[in-house]
């Protein structure tokens, strides 16, 4: 027995392999990090699909969230059409605070409608997977809403300022064509801020993972999957939340 284990011994793949467990001992963490990345992005592999994985942590709770989810999305739903329904119909609701209260119950409409359906088939069948133009659509819609939605809130302040300290030149200042010309701003605005977050993610490699632990896609959370610098993205995401929620709130 001790002549075959003699026989078999190498000294040299020994320490040369000790020389390689050595090695890879005294390398930095985030240099292999970087080498793994860098190996996966030799391989020229960009993921086009995305797993939402749903609310991390709380995978056993999936079943009470989707409830809650769904309640929450009936109240809005209807809640907001009957709304938008009274105030089309009614004329003498045709005054611009409700206008303005009809624009910002239909981006709710359109925000909740374009996360809340993809989450409930993640709780409830587990179909997270979204192609990567799905998640760049998604990423658009949710980020632009949000935005015209915060126009929309400083635009029914601007109302009750006029209503208020100008109340005799109130139907003159806030006529319908220029309640009209409002929301077309307030939506063209929120369109060509959030443009360049498309081209901004469509252009980063996704090589490292394709898991993303949200019920939908943000921006920042997919951009953080790429194995490419993101510095422009975070940027732009965080002078678009200045220049426009955060603007709007001081004003």
């Amino acid at each position: 027995m001790i002549c075959f284990l003699l026989s078999d011994f190498n000294p040299i793949q020994l320490f040369g392999k000790t020389r390689e467990v050595t090695a890879k001992s005294h390398t930095p963490t985030h240099r292999r990090l970087s080498l793994g990345r860098a190996t996966a992005n030799d391989t020229g592999i960009s993921h086009s699909l995305f797993i939402l994985l749903g609310i991390p942590g709380l995978e056993d709770q999936h079943p009470v969230a989707s409830l809650l989810f769904f309640i929450s999305y009936l109240v809005a739903l209807l809640g907001n059409s009957l709304l938008i329904f009274i105030i089309i119909t009614e004329r003498s609701l045709h005054e611009p605070m409700y206008l303005f209260l009809c624009m910002l119950a239909v981006t709710d409409l359109i925000l909740s409608t374009t996360t809340v359906p993809k989450a409930l088939a993640i709780f409830w069948f587990h179909a997270g997977a979204m192609s990567l133009d799905g998640c760049v659509t998604q990423i658009f819609v949710i980020h632009a809403t949000f935005i015209t939605e915060s126009g929309i809130v400083l635009a029914m302040a601007f109302d009750r300022y006029v209503a208020i300290c100008d109340p005799l030149h109130y139907t003159a200042v806030l006529s319908h064509a220029v309640i009209i010309k409002i929301g077309l701003a307030v939506g063209l605005r929120s369109f060509c801020v959030i443009l360049p977050d498309v081209f901004l993610v469509k252009r980063l490699p996704f090589c490292c993972s394709n898991l993303l632990p949200h019920t939908y896609c943000e921006h920042i959370a997919v951009a953080k999957f790429a194995c490419a610098d993101i510095h422009v993205s975070v940027w732009y995401g965080l002078s678009v939340l200045l220049s426009t929620v955060v603007l709007n709130a001081l004003l």
